[in-house]
């Protein structure tokens, strides 16, 4: 049975400031902690399961963590559950610590995505192109909200996430190319064969602030030929990757 501690401790993780303070974050479902488990640069300081989730996968858990388990029941995993319907299992991980390299690879940049579910998306697309770093400003949304987590499906172990002052960090590598998603710009299809370069995706309703345009190198467009006005941030990240 969980303590009221504990359990108060678990819902205080829902909250950014709460995890950052103890710097750990939750994650739910079989298919996220199981790709967590297996990840070589985050740790699992506790899983928390129904009994009959544990019973048949504790086998398979154990080839990766060694560390504590504790059955619960239904009721107690809605108490912790960040989600509207809780699946089977809740585990806190230790906060990623590692650092990719930006010169010489494609990486992403995202400016002022606010929404959890759009980031979570991104990361999930980047770990599919192979993109091993996201450049991320200070008021997007924090990688490790619970539903970020959910979003990314275990691929936020293996993309390096950076929060930073964008419009500093480009000043400061001004040597690197940025290429930032506009409605006018240079064809996708122009950037075909790039090896280096900063891809920047904007805010989900008012895209790339002024600040951060003026000093990207050049901008891009997805062709269109419909009338949609504009494309969802994850979308076009996704087609635009997928052109290099």
């Amino acid at each position: 049975m969980l303590s009221k501690t504990y359990t108060k401790y678990i819902q205080s993780l829902h909250h950014k400031k709460f995890r950052d303070t103890e710097d750990v974050f939750i994650a739910e479902g079989s298919k996220v902690v199981m790709e967590l488990l297996r990840s070589t640069t985050i740790s699992c300081e506790m899983i928390l399961g129904l009994a009959e989730w544990m019973h048949q996968n504790e086998p398979a858990i154990r080839k990766y963590y060694t560390g504590p388990m504790q059955v619960i029941e239904q009721y107690e995993l809605e108490k912790i559950s960040a989600l509207t319907t809780p699946n089977q299992l809740l585990a806190v991980f230790k906060k990623c610590k590692k650092a990719t390299a930006i010169k010489g690879k494609i990486c992403l940049m995202l400016d002022t995505i606010q929404d959890p579910g759009n980031l979570g998306t991104i990361i999930r697309i980047a770990d599919w192109f192979g993109i091993q770093s996201i450049l991320c400003s200070e008021n997007c949304a924090d990688m490790y909200n619970p539903k970020v987590v959910q979003s990314t499906m275990g691929s936020l172990s293996r993309v390096d996430m950076i929060y930073t002052n964008l419009a500093e960090w480009m000043k400061k590598n001004n040597k690197i190319k940025t290429y930032a998603a506009a409605l006018n710009g240079k064809n996708i299809s122009e950037l075909k064969g790039l090896t280096e370069g900063v891809i920047i995706i904007g805010n989900e309703s008012k895209g790339i602030s002024a600040e951060i345009m003026q000093l990207c190198t050049e901008k891009i467009t997805i062709p269109k030929t419909g009338e949609a006005e504009s494309l969802n941030a994850a979308v076009a990240a996704g087609i635009i990757l997928s052109h290099l």
